[in-house]
């Protein structure tokens, strides 16, 4: 989607993405994290790690370095897919490596994997700042180990025993509630007051917030899932599990390039998203030090989560026409409405185009209309969604849709307004429940002698 709350996806990443009331032109891409793992893994081919990259493109680039990063990665991983597909031969996919250490927290710039674990955890009573410490610090050590495909070093379970690392990603978050119960109520970021309550929001609250949040991407379900457990093992006594999401994106290698993905919508999904070569994408996506947000965040970033629900069966009753123009898209190759057959996705949106009768090309209630930064005065954020399929509800329908998530510097300048105007005015939010929501500060990257959350705690 298009803007904060999007159907188009960014293309070097096969992903899916969301809206925030489905994100819009903001797409779900992304580009590589800086950082170094400080670790090697025996037997691990010398494949492309954050490591080896960032040893070529030069120090203190993150933007630039990270673009590069991103692009490589993308190559490297969509090319060993339709290898392995054809032949059986070349590199193995699951080598593909992504360093815990860096300026900015690894999940956020990096290429979108296939599969996704979300999770939120509540402290235990009584559990204070030095226990939340400990905890971080043993999660840090943990997820530096298993981005290398080293085994954990606590509670290994060898559940993924046989797969390399898979482009495994541990992203931290802090809720809103942590900094009461951790006596750092002083701490906590403007940034982070409540989101507003939306219209035709139906949201439940034990499937959203939470003290500790947690993203685990990986091209494989079972790396993904061995991380969340042997970290959730970890936190007992500490921090419970307070909710718990699955979902997936397109699967490196499942076409014959890379290009955007799409959601259960069948829409090219992120085409909008940021890109780290861009001007400006650090101030939109980062927290820029010596500003209103607290020192400590400074290359952090805050993460909106939304679980959207598509109501499928309603829309996949919709002629195809029709889903075009609630959209403002093509739905066969993703290229605005009023352009030419041979236009691509990324043709920019003419919004005055008129179709042969007169009428806008692109209705005045389409996604991409409403949800354009432009509209929005500039609001744009880093979408990374992924879809789910949980089944069917009571009444039959799917219980499908997107896990939307976006990073951005201030969600008060970049999701809030977005989505007002979208729950307002979006033709798409007729075809969109969102079901639970959350809000988290993600701090800045973690020294190889560090962990996460450290610039808080410390």
């Amino acid at each position: 989607m298009e803007t904060s709350t999007s159907t188009d996806s960014t293309d070097s990443t096969d992903s899916t993405a969301g809206n925030a009331g489905n994100a819009g032109d903001t797409g779900n891409s992304t580009a590589g994290n800086a950082g170094d793992t400080g670790n090697s893994t025996a037997g691990r081919a010398p494949g492309l790690t954050r490591r080896t990259l960032l040893g070529t493109a030069g120090a203190g680039l993150v933007v630039g370095a990270g673009a590069g990063v991103a692009t490589a990665l993308a190559a490297e991983r969509h090319d060993q897919g339709p290898s392995r597909a054809a032949t059986g031969a070349g590199p193995r996919l699951g080598l593909a490596a992504v360093g815990f250490h860096g300026e900015h927290q690894a999940g956020i710039l990096e290429p979108q994997q296939a599969r996704v674990q979300l999770a939120a955890f509540d402290l235990a009573g009584g559990v204070g700042r030095d226990g939340v410490r400990a905890l971080l610090r043993r999660w840090s050590r943990t997820a530096t180990r298993m981005a290398v495909g080293e085994p954990a070093d606590e509670f290994e379970n060898q559940i993924a025993l046989d797969a390399g690392p898979c482009s495994l990603t541990v992203t931290f978050g802090f809720g809103a509630t942590l900094f009461d119960r951790t006596g750092l109520a002083d701490h906590r970021p403007a940034g982070l007051e409540p989101l507003p309550a939306f219209p035709a929001d139906a949201l439940d609250p034990a499937r959203g917030d939470g003290d500790l949040f947690v993203q685990i991407g990986a091209d494989d379900a079972l790396v993904a899932v061995h991380a969340l457990r042997v970290l959730q093992r970890q936190a007992a006594g500490t921090a419970a599990l307070r909710w718990q999401m699955s979902g997936f994106a397109r699967t490196p290698g499942a076409t014959a390039g890379p290009m955007t993905g799409r959601n259960l919508m069948g829409q090219v999904d992120g085409t909008n998203n940021p890109r780290p070569d861009e001007d400006g994408f650090a101030a939109k996506v980062f927290v820029a030090a010596g500003g209103e947000q607290p020192a400590w965040l400074a290359g952090g970033s805050f993460l909106v989560f939304r679980r959207i629900r598509m109501l499928l069966d309603h829309w996949e009753a919709l002629p195809l026409d029709r889903q075009e123009r609630v959209i403002g898209r093509r739905k066969s190759d993703g290229a605005p409405l009023g352009a030419a057959a041979d236009a691509g996705e990324r043709t920019p949106v003419d919004l005055a185009a008129q179709a042969a009768d007169g009428s806008l090309a692109v209705p005045s209630d389409a996604h991409i209309r409403v949800a354009a930064p432009a509209a929005n005065g500039g609001a744009a954020m880093l979408r990374r969604g992924f879809s789910y399929h949980d089944g069917l509800l009571a009444d039959g329908s799917p219980d499908a849709g997107l896990l939307f998530l976006a990073f951005q510097a201030d969600p008060r300048k970049g999701f809030t307004p977005v989505q007002r105007k979208l729950a307002r005015g979006d033709g798409l939010s007729r075809f969109l429940r969102h079901e639970a929501s959350g809000l988290y500060a993600v701090p800045p990257g973690v020294s190889p002698d560090g962990y996460v959350g450290q610039t808080l705690f410390e």
